[in-house]
């Protein structure tokens, strides 16, 4: 069936993406995984109506991406070749009909070759084992062994040829958590295996298709202070955008509050920023509670979990990177919350707020000046557009009284050109609140408003009244009929329903 979806590419001016007919397009989703309760009854068709439900669950929730392994080894049954260049028809199967669905309800997947971690704890039983008939003696060597790779490319070789046309694969994670530690320890050999695969997908699709789907290779963050892995990660120039794995040590793999773990993400995303050629998006693709659910057996209480999933998502975000980062469940059954899909479904609404293809954002979280200690800002922005987020830090409760917690915030926006601002309030669980023309002259725009705090997102966009309106004055609200924003369109209507669950 010919792909009725547009591919994904990035923006020629600025670090986000669109599709090739130029509509925006921002990855909003999850991992998930073969095995797992969403779409294990898509394998053998065993209860295919059930996946399609979760599907068109995902698309009224706004998600418009999920990334999955090519397999999943966690148990056996689920290896995409067994023995190595025999490609498993049950597999086959799962692919061809997760593409169709995917093609139906306008989701695309991030795809990576491998489940590495349980492919490095279930060694002894994979194909790829050189005991087992496979190319690799160790696998300390997935990524040096000349045979591995040889394999690995007719992996992709297939996958290309049966599914590549599709504009429902959004790209390409060329490895998952790389490491020199599969690559005899070396960094020059981690290089090289990019390089080999990188142009060998790029050669078989323009050889099929005259164009190629956009690339990335994933990390473990905390391995990225070893000498030579940001540059990789980062800057490597076959590279489309970059991609790193948020399991930073306490505040996120094992939270105490529903703060601290957005604290760490907007600092890590600002750190990646700063090191990204320009126009290269970044997002998260992995974060989760790791450490708590392999130490206690059991997800975080559900309002826990569901503030933590929220606020991580709004700091990664609001700091510059594309999307709210993509979860890894850890729960019991390892599936996201109703909250969190909520979360994104009202994320999902907002991004239409932002002139994308004009937004060349910069990490604005220690430019931005707000009046309390207590509220920590997360934004970017740019001369003519920004994107806030406010965090309340004086409560360590998952749920905040909203009417015990409205205060007066001050926010003094720099970078911005002199002008009119039109400046949305937005309820990140209910969606848009109201909104206001302010004027702007001198270093920042200053924004005064009563809040409830822990809720609320700004989107900041210039705006260009008619040239017979009358000028509102600093903080007024000008008449609706007398309203013209310059982005999409002239009319906002944003407000989202709650979805059922």
């Amino acid at each position: 069936m010919p792909s009725i979806m547009p591919w994904i590419v990035v923006d020629v001016d600025s670090p986000y993406f669109q599709d090739e007919k130029g509509t925006d397009w921002t990855p909003v989703g999850q991992n998930d995984a073969v095995t797992w309760p969403d779409f294990q009854g898509l394998f053998k068709r065993k209860d295919v109506a059930q996946a399609e439900g979760h599907m068109a669950y995902l698309a009224a929730h706004g998600v418009t991406c999920i990334r999955l392994m090519m397999e999943y080894c966690q148990t056996e049954g689920r290896y995409f070749e067994k023995p190595v260049g025999r490609f498993q028809s049950n597999m086959v199967q799962f692919w061809d009909d997760l593409f169709l669905l995917c093609e139906k309800y306008s989701i695309r997947v991030l795809v990576t070759p491998f489940d590495t971690f349980w492919m490095a704890r279930r060694w002894k039983y994979h194909p790829y084992n050189q005991l087992l008939g496979g190319p690799c003696k160790s696998k300390w060597q997935w990524l040096s062994c000349p045979d591995m790779l040889s394999a690995l490319k007719e992996r992709f070789t297939f996958f290309i040829e049966r599914w590549g046309g599709s504009g429902a694969l959004f790209g390409w994670d060329l490895w998952n958590e790389i490491s020199p530690v599969h690559a005899g320890k070396s960094i020059e050999n981690l290089g090289r295996y990019i390089d080999d695969i990188s142009t060998h997908i790029r050669e078989k699709e323009m050889q099929l298709f005259q164009k190629s789907h956009l690339q990335t290779i994933s990390a473990f963050a905390p391995i990225l202070n070893e000498p030579g892995m940001n540059a990789l990660v980062f800057q490597h120039p076959l590279l489309d955008f970059a991609s790193t794995h948020f399991y930073e040590p306490g505040s996120i793999d094992y939270p105490k509050n529903v703060h601290s773990a957005a604290i760490t993400t907007g600092r890590m995303v600002r750190y990646a920023l700063e090191l990204l050629p320009a126009g290269r998006p970044f997002f998260d693709s992995e974060h989760g509670p790791i450490a708590y659910f392999r130490r206690n057996k059991k997800g975080l209480p559900e309002d826990f979990d569901d503030a933590h999933y929220l606020h991580m998502q709004w700091a990664h975000f609001a700091s510059g990177a594309a999307g709210g980062g993509m979860r890894w469940p850890y729960r019991h059954p390892h599936v996201l919350t109703h909250g969190m899909r909520r979360a994104q479904q009202n994320l999902s609404a907002f991004v239409r707020l932002i002139d994308w293809k004009n937004f060349r954002r910069v990490n604005l979280n220690e430019e931005i000046l707000v009046n309390r200690p207590s509220v920590r800002v997360f934004g970017c922005g740019d001369s003519n557009q920004a994107i806030i987020w406010l965090l309340y830090t004086g409560s360590n409760k998952a749920k905040i009284k909203l009417n015990e917690q409205q205060h007066l915030v001050s926010l003094s926006v720099p970078n911005l050109d002199d002008g009119h601002y039109r400046v949305v309030f937005w309820d990140t669980k209910m969606g848009i609140a109201d909104q206001q023309i302010i004027a702007k002259s001198g270093i920042h725009l200053h924004i005064r408003r009563v809040v409830d705090l822990g809720n609320l997102a700004i989107a900041i966009q210039h705006y260009l009244p008619p040239a017979n309106d009358q000028t509102p004055g600093k903080g007024g609200t000008l008449p609706k009929h007398k309203q013209r924003w310059q982005g999409k369109g002239s009319h906002l209507n944003l407000s989202i329903r709650p979805a059922l669950d």
